[in-house]
């Protein structure tokens, strides 16, 4: 199934929406907008292409109500989401759906590029879970693309799960969470399994692995998302 998104949001105005296939939108606020799946979705064989542009001068909320469940098809395991995100000047998007559970015998691809004015302000969210309860055998990769003001801002891929390059007997992680903070001057920062990293055309990008996303607030990696929450959040 082909899924198709679009959101444009505008200063003194709701959100303008139009979906066809297995996902909707619904405004709950003036600046929020929350997705809704209306049918089962990722599936292997689906294609999803979501696209949300902030008009200059506006700003976006994006949350889901659910998480996220990516799952085998008949033919293909393989399913694959596009996400275009455009944020013009003086303009504010917070990104933050709920968690991607990728099935086992799944495989789940996501491809975000992301297009920023040079004052626009971005918080992009991501959560992945390889595996329901007693399952591990799913595989992601994402890829993050991002420009800013027309000049490269971050080029980026991760993989998890089985025959992932991460995968290995002994430490493979299960599990990922990510944010890309722009505008954000926050130094490098490492706590176990946790990186923060400034960028060299402004921002940051935090990142986590671990065994399964519940891990995460028991450990010391929470300190540093909240250093970029906060500032993303201002």
């Amino acid at each position: 199934m082909r899924t198709e998104l679009r959101i444009l949001a505008r200063p003194g105005a709701w959100p303008h929406i139009r979906a066809t296939g297995a996902m909707a939108a619904r405004a709950t606020a003036p600046d929020t907008v929350h997705l809704v799946g209306t049918a089962a979705t990722p599936v292997g064989g689906d294609e999803l292409d979501i696209g949300i542009e902030v008009a200059p001068g506006a700003r976006l909320r994006v949350r889901t109500v659910a998480a996220t469940l990516a799952l085998p098809g008949r033919e293909t395991p393989l399913s694959v989401a596009y996400w275009r995100l455009a944020v013009g000047a003086g303009a504010h998007l917070d990104f933050a759906p709920e968690p991607t559970v990728v099935a086992d015998g799944a495989e789940h691809h996501t491809v975000t590029t992301v297009d920023l004015a040079d004052d626009a302000v971005l918080h992009l969210a991501e959560h992945i879970q390889i595996g329901r309860t007693g399952e591990d055998s799913g595989r992601w990769r994402g890829d993050l693309i991002a420009d800013r003001a027309g000049s490269p801002l971050l080029r980026h891929r991760l993989e998890l799960g089985a025959g992932a390059s991460t995968d290995d007997l002994l430490t493979a992680p299960r599990a990922l969470m990510s944010v890309l903070a722009v505008p954000d001057e926050t130094p490098t920062r490492t706590s176990g399994s946790a990186v923060l990293l400034p960028l060299a055309a402004g921002g940051t990008l935090f990142s986590w692995t671990g065994p399964a996303l519940a891990a995460y607030s028991d450990s010391a990696a929470a300190q540093h998302n909240s250093v970029v929450v906060t500032r993303a959040s201002h």
